[in-house]
């Protein structure tokens, strides 16, 4: 499997095939410890920081790449953690872009 930190999220169709349990376990091994598989629709982390500022600085870096890639979680910020939810809308589950883009998150 090539690193997921290298690809480039792509434009998916809608109808386009969300992944399945399996793909999506297999892809989870390769992200650090801390996403969660919800359901096979969505995936999710919580990032710890020591204060508010932190957290906003870790919120605008995931921002900039998300803009970057085309592809945008939804997050919930708060006073020392960052909650990242990662889904694909448009196909209603998970696709090969939301791990992209977690790998790339947990890089910051």
């Amino acid at each position: 499997m090539t690193n997921l930190n290298e690809q480039k999220c792509v434009p998916c169709s809608i109808g386009a095939e969300p992944l399945n349990h399996i793909e999506i376990e297999n892809y989870l091994k390769s992200l650090s410890e801390g996403w969660t598989n919800l359901e096979d629709k969505k995936i999710e982390k919580t990032f710890k920081f020591k204060d508010f500022k932190s957290a906003l600085d870790f919120t605008n870096a995931v921002g900039g790449i998300a803009e970057e890639e085309g592809h945008h979680p939804n997050i919930s910020l708060g006073w020392g953690y960052v909650k990242i939810t990662l889904s694909t809308h448009k196909i209603k589950g998970l696709h090969l872009n939301d791990f992209i883009l977690a790998s790339k998150i947990d890089k910051i």
